[in-house]
């Protein structure tokens, strides 16, 4: 078995281990405007359009996001990395957001991702496994759990980390609806590293949203190199994105941000 379906496979083997019958949502979650939560944490802007992007009187489609938290907010006040990527990881694709997520882990940098399966699941159990901070953000409001096998990874965080969603109790939430979460998860990063995706990947929504923000956008290589992908040459262009070759770029460029 190769290194990367063992990691797979492991983290698949503790879910189950671990699962309980239902999930404990929070019983008291908070609420914060988005551009509140992003100046709290004194994440940059560039210029006040990046700012209106994300006031409530702004003109943009879907401003004024409201975001609903259980857990630690203070974990935002360190550096943080969204790692994101497709639902259908490839095992070498999972092993590589798991060494990401350890390795900033260890800089001392928060992991934020979604809480859906492949990439998003190997990033988050990589950082609790070497003890780093996270914070998920999730497509659904905070009392629902999906998909069901990471409800006990979604309690666990909301208990010990930090959990947040943009939609509230009882809102509907469509396919439609997740570029909201994009956007939340890229304004609360100092950067964003793409692990896999698609040329349809919703991955890419989060892309847009940073050189929309201003944040720091890196693709892994593995992914640039991908013959059959168009995607990454249409981001690469900007002078917030690069190609990813190893951990201490990032840190290096939001250290400096």
């Amino acid at each position: 078995m190769t290194n990367g379906a063992k990691a797979m496979s492991s983290v698949r083997r503790e879910t189950a281990m671990a699962r309980k019958p239902r999930y404990s949502p929070p019983d008291t979650p908070h609420e914060v405007d988005l551009l509140s939560l992003v100046e709290r944490t004194k994440r940059p802007f560039k210029n006040d359009r990046q700012i209106d992007f994300l006031r409530p009187t702004g003109a943009s489609k879907n401003a004024g996001v409201n975001v609903f938290y259980a857990g630690e907010l203070s974990v935002l006040n360190f550096p943080c990395v969204s790692i994101v990527g497709t639902r259908e990881v490839s095992e070498g694709g999972f092993l590589r957001a798991h060494r990401l997520a350890r390795q900033l882990a260890e800089a001392g940098v928060t992991v934020v991702s979604g809480l859906a399966r492949g990439v998003d699941t190997a990033a988050l159990t990589g950082a609790i496994k070497h003890k780093g901070r996270v914070a998920a953000v999730i497509g659904t409001p905070l009392a629902k759990a999906y998909p069901a096998e990471n409800a006990c990874l979604q309690e666990h965080i909301w208990q010990d980390h930090l959990l947040l969603s943009p939609f509230a109790e009882g809102e509907a939430v469509y396919r439609s609806n997740f570029p909201k979460r994009n956007r939340v998860m890229a304004a609360i990063s100092d950067a964003t590293v793409i692990v896999e995706a698609s040329d349809t990947s919703g991955t890419l929504h989060q892309a847009a949203e940073c050189q929309r923000l201003g944040r720091w956008l890196f693709i892994m290589k593995s992914v640039v190199d991908d013959p059959r992908l168009t995607w990454p040459s249409k981001f690469l262009g900007h002078e917030k994105t690069h190609i990813l070759e190893n951990t201490h770029d990032i840190v290096e460029r939001i250290d400096h941000a």
